[in-house]
């Protein structure tokens, strides 16, 4: 008779043939640039070689330039700070008007098309997506939608993008129209995958829909709405493409955020060393929050 088999050995150099493409990838397209921009981070490094070591000057520097964040005011400025209002208004903003009309749409017939309108602008480039509110936010009444609008109440145009008191807002405002779609999908999966019998069990017991959605629903879809506000936030504190085709970060440098600023400093002035050194700042604060949104996924937590 055959014996029988006891269980296999792992077969390690098969693993490695089978990891070993995706281990280059990321050494090649991600551990080598991140290393280079952190060792170029302390360098002059202008053009991109490294002449000369500087050390800490250059964050030194970029936490003294006003221009990137201006304590001394209230509300403060700078680009770090226009970042902060993006993560506070953006991502609360999106994540609320998701979640409302997931719960609308799926208790109405038309659920498919209002998806379907809302989901329309994720189907637009940024870029584009700039282009067209561009033209909305002109303040020639014959060109700009909204200042048309105004126009019917008899109020003058207004200079959206001109005026540095509301040019942060009126940019939040196009990239929570063309998020909102995504937000709603993703949630509109996690509302859907509730039990529906422990919805209608709680109205047998009672529970208005109040209570149901902010004791129920909003509980058991806040792994999603996590996962969700993550993504959010790194997509804010990589924002480019949206300030450099609306404002270029004007008027002034009112609209700049810190992946333009670390564009502006590295490829238009040529100083490679503190562009690189904005571009860790941005690691600095992604890291974190990266590792808490793995940690709490592995966990499964909804709570």
């Amino acid at each position: 008779m055959r014996s029988a088999r006891g269980p296999e050995k792992p077969n390690y150099l098969a693993a490695l043939l089978f990891l070993l493409p995706a281990g280059l990838l990321l050494v090649v397209f991600l551990l080598y640039p991140s290393l280079y921009t952190v060792l170029l981070s302390f360098n002059r490094g202008r053009n991109g070689v490294f002449e000369q070591w500087v050390g800490f000057d250059n964050y030194v520097r970029l936490f003294s330039d006003a221009d990137f964040i201006n304590l001394s005011t209230f509300p403060p400025s700078g680009a770090l700070w226009n970042n902060i209002l993006w993560i506070v208004f953006y991502t609360s903003i999106v994540i609320f008007l998701g979640l409302i009309i997931a719960v609308v749409a799926a208790r109405v017939r038309y659920e498919a098309v209002i998806k379907a309108i809302v989901f329309i602008p994720m189907a637009i480039a940024a870029t584009a997506l700039a282009v067209i509110w561009k033209f909305v936010y002109s303040p020639d009444a014959n060109i700009g939608l909204l200042n048309a609008f105004l126009g019917v109440f008899g109020i003058a145009p207004i200079s959206w993008l001109g005026d540095e008191n509301i040019v942060n807002f009126a940019l939040i405002a196009v990239g929570i129209w063309g998020s909102v779609g995504f937000a709603t999908v993703i949630l509109s999966a996690a509302v859907k995958s509730i039990p529906a019998e422990v919805i209608e069990s709680a109205r047998v017991e009672g529970a208005n829909e109040r209570q149901i959605f902010f004791r129920m629903i909003l509980p058991m879809v806040s792994l999603p709405i996590s996962v969700l506000a993550v993504t959010l936030v790194v997509n804010v504190i990589k924002l480019f493409d949206l300030i450099y085709v609306m404002t270029a970060g004007g008027p002034g440098k009112a609209s700049r955020v810190i992946a333009f600023v670390m564009y502006q400093q590295a490829f238009q002035a040529g100083q490679y060393g503190y562009g690189s050194a904005v571009a860790v700042v941005m690691l600095v604060l992604l890291t974190p929050i990266m590792i808490y949104n793995v940690r709490r996924f592995r966990t499964g937590a909804v709570t």
